[in-house]
């Protein structure tokens, strides 16, 4: 793990493998190592770059309110400062999110774009929800979000199956900082791109998980109608996370698509 100034705040980052640059982008409340097999996957065939976002894991926890303007220079500024001119970027959930944004205002950085359990657009109706979580957050810190965000990233079945994976994930969750994990709610709830994502000329690979309560097949399917050439690939048995769930099936679309030329 290592850890460079970027745009104001110290952002930890890790590079491994070989090949052409790929950077993944973790979920809110995870950090880097929510990548770790996938990157070991995808290490052969590319050099893959992590990073914990603002807020989460040994990045710095500025109090917010953050931007997905403020996100996405934050990813620049890391390559930038790794100098990398392009990179392939894969995404899930709010790294998703920022992908989308980097394909808005950097078109000239990104070769290719995954985009994994996400959305284009946090509806109104949703406030409630995100008021409730920030003051579990705030009496709790974000310990108090534990089981309820476990219950929407896995399946039952698996949630039964793997105490194991349980336990990382859920310790993930508990240490995100509470300044980091509110100020970057204060960016996706804002969310509402749908209308822009049609000037996206990055080719784009949109997947989610058929389970996923959270950001549904149906967000993945307006994702991938909005952008140009976009294609949707929907993974079954998975849910929020199912980079984790389904991580051979993950990697196999992910590598598929980033190595073909179109």
């Amino acid at each position: 793990m290592n850890t460079l100034d970027v745009n104001g705040i110290k952002v930890r980052y890790k590079v491994e493998g070989s090949g052409p640059w790929v950077t993944l982008s973790h979920s809110l409340t995870c950090d880097l190592t929510m990548w770790d097999e996938i990157a070991v996957a995808l290490a052969p065939t590319f050099t893959v770059l992590r990073y914990d976002t603002r807020g989460h894991g040994g990045t710095t926890a500025p109090e917010g309110p953050y931007s997905f303007e403020q996100l996405s220079a934050d990813v620049t500024g890391l390559l930038d400062a790794l100098k990398i001119e392009r990179t392939h970027f894969v995404g899930l959930s709010m790294g998703g999110m920022i992908g989308q944004y980097l394909a808005l205002l950097a078109p000239q950085r990104l070769n290719k774009l995954v985009i994994a359990s996400s959305t284009s657009r946090i509806p109104p109706e949703a406030s409630p929800l995100w008021d409730e979580r920030i003051a579990i957050v705030r009496t709790q810190g974000c310990a108090g979000l534990v089981e309820g965000t476990l219950g929407r990233w896995f399946t039952p079945e698996f949630r039964a199956g793997r105490p194991d994976v349980m336990q990382r994930i859920g310790k993930l969750i508990a240490d995100t900082p509470a300044a980091g994990y509110a100020g970057c709610v204060a960016a996706i709830r804002q969310l509402d791109i749908t209308a822009r994502i049609g000037a996206i000329r990055t080719p784009a690979l949109v997947i989610v998980g058929e389970q996923d309560p959270g950001t549904p097949p149906a967000m993945s399917s307006v994702i991938a109608s909005g952008i140009p050439g976009a294609r949707l690939d929907i993974i079954p048995s998975a849910s929020h996370l199912c980079c984790i769930e389904q991580p051979e099936t993950f990697k196999q679309l992910v590598a598929g698509f980033l190595k073909t030329d179109s």
